[in-house]
């Protein structure tokens, strides 16, 4: 249960320190035609401290530090680019948001896009390299 709240806190917390490092820094454009306000110092600001953060939470899981950190900056990179995929499939649909349910956030997938994305990558992961080491 904890590697998945270690999961689940990594790559929400990437999420929103990216939209915080791209609304204070953020000048360049990542992705104009699929999410026109991701900036690349917002991917980089978010991935580093979500990274950071990760580490620092090694105590939760059975990893070492350098390990939670390692496990963090894949499931954040995994996460982004699952953020980029959705935004894609919701261009390609013509849709702004997968839902209402939460208000000014889209839908439930607009929330959990990342996770969804960076979950199976952090169960294999976990399961077949760390399981061999």
């Amino acid at each position: 249960m904890l590697l998945i709240a270690f999961l689940v806190i990594v790559v929400q917390l990437s999420d929103v320190l990216q939209y915080v490092w791209g609304k204070l820094f953020g000048r360049t454009k990542i992705a104009l035609n699929l999410s026109p306000s991701k900036t690349v110092e917002g991917f980089v600001g978010g991935v580093i401290s979500a990274t950071l953060i990760g580490a620092s939470l090694w105590w939760i899981t059975p990893f070492t530090p350098f390990q939670a950190g390692l496990l963090a900056f894949i499931i954040t990179l995994m996460g982004f680019f699952g953020g980029l995929v959705m935004s894609a499939v919701k261009r390609d649909r013509g849709v702004k948001d997968w839902g209402n349910l939460i208000e000014g956030h889209g839908g439930l997938i607009d929330r959990l896009d990342s996770v969804v994305f960076s979950a199976p990558i952090f169960f294999h992961i976990v399961r077949y390299w760390w399981s061999l080491s």
